[in-house]
């Protein structure tokens, strides 16, 4: 048994992992690719230069968010016996990218960056491509083209197949040549299936936590490590009727907002509904008691939570109060108090998947 199917044998084994045939055919095919890359590995520089043409496909795995797309990813990520190998959130990969970009001065830029992260990486794994700013979707095609034609192989996580990728997005028909690229150079993988792993992890009742302080922050920072596998989010553009709409925090499906960020900013439904169509859970920080003269506050987190409501989002949010003494007097508390009850059910084990989740 090669090291990556052992590894993935002995995590269902000790209970990290369930039994999953989807997940076992991925990594069925990604074993098959590190075998392909090692054996190109023993064959030296001088063997890869020789034999271009025979560079395994990459791996482009898309499917919902809590499927198991990451998991899989780094274990072929670690057990892969290749020394020039980088592992990076496609979010950041992005960002050195355009400061790349910036700081050279060549006729060809992509190409330079390109042939620099090669000499790195003959193996680049990507975590969570998503393409939501224009300036990434100008350059991903030509960037990934240069990549290959240096002998990198790319492996990428997406919740979108490429088809779907930068839909409705500004200009869009430029970024259709990468879609091309990536459906024909990737074998493009689907991890089908409706259960969210990561549920399992959040008890419903602690998704919305009260008062605030040190212990209500160290709950939810708890909560989103279940939920992301990491401490920290990548900040991120969604481009919103023709602006930037600023993520502080963003991490497989989930986005992270303190509620001033939301609510006191001057945003709308455009913006609330651009984060619902996404992102999958969305945490909502330090919820204050809110004042009758707060009326514009108030009626943003009624646009907000009946965005997210109609979305069918999961929502985890620390406040100073319950949902039902966040608001009780001021203009807009008769609309409050739908809000509450659509907070209180949001909580539920219902809304989070009573088969999933523990409560």
């Amino acid at each position: 048994m090669t090291a990556l199917l052992e590894a993935y044998t002995e995590k269902i084994a000790s209970g990290e992992a369930r039994a999953d045939a989807a997940q076992a055919a991925i990594i069925s095919r990604l074993d098959h690719l590190a075998q392909a890359l090692e054996a190109r590995e023993q064959r030296g520089t001088l063997g890869r230069l020789l034999n271009r043409n025979g560079v395994p496909k990459g791996v482009y795995i898309y499917g919902d968010v809590g499927r198991g797309k990451t998991m899989l990813m780094d274990l072929f990520f670690a057990n892969l016996q290749v020394k020039a190998k980088q592992r990076i959130h496609f979010h950041a990969f992005m960002q050195g990218i355009h400061q790349r970009r910036r700081a050279l001065r060549e006729t060809d830029v992509l190409a330079q960056i390109a042939t620099d992260i090669s000499k790195q990486a003959q193996v680049l794994c990507l975590d969570e491509m998503q393409i939501s700013d224009i300036a990434d979707a100008m350059i991903v095609g030509r960037l990934f083209q240069a990549l290959l034609d240096n002998g990198t192989v790319i492996v990428t996580t997406s919740n979108l197949p490429p088809g779907q990728l930068y839909k409705d997005g500004l200009n869009r028909g430029l970024f259709v040549p990468a879609i091309k690229l990536m459906e024909s150079k990737f074998d493009v993988v689907s991890l089908a299936g409706s259960t969210d792993y990561r549920l399992g992890r959040v008890k419903a009742r602690e998704s919305f936590v009260t008062p605030l302080g040190p212990k209500a922050d160290a709950h939810v920072q708890q909560i989103w490590e279940r939920l992301t596998d990491v401490p920290n989010g990548e900040p991120c553009e969604i481009l919103v009727l023709g602006r930037s709409l600023h993520v502080p925090e963003s991490a497989h499906g989930c986005a992270r907002f303190t509620f001033a960020e939301l609510c006191e900013a001057p945003l709308g439904p455009p913006d609330y509904l651009a984060l619902a169509a996404h992102f999958q859970t969305l945490f909502v920080e330090r919820i204050p008691a809110l004042k009758t003269s707060q009326r514009n506050e108030a009626k943003r987190f009624v646009l907000l939570i009946d965005t997210l409501y109609d979305a069918r989002l999961h929502l985890v949010a620390s406040s100073a109060q319950p949902p039902e003494r966040i608001y009780p007097k001021g203009d807009h508390r008769f609309e409050f108090a739908r809000t509450v009850s659509r907070l209180q059910e949001m909580q539920s084990a219902a809304w989070w998947g009573q088969k999933i989740v523990e409560t």
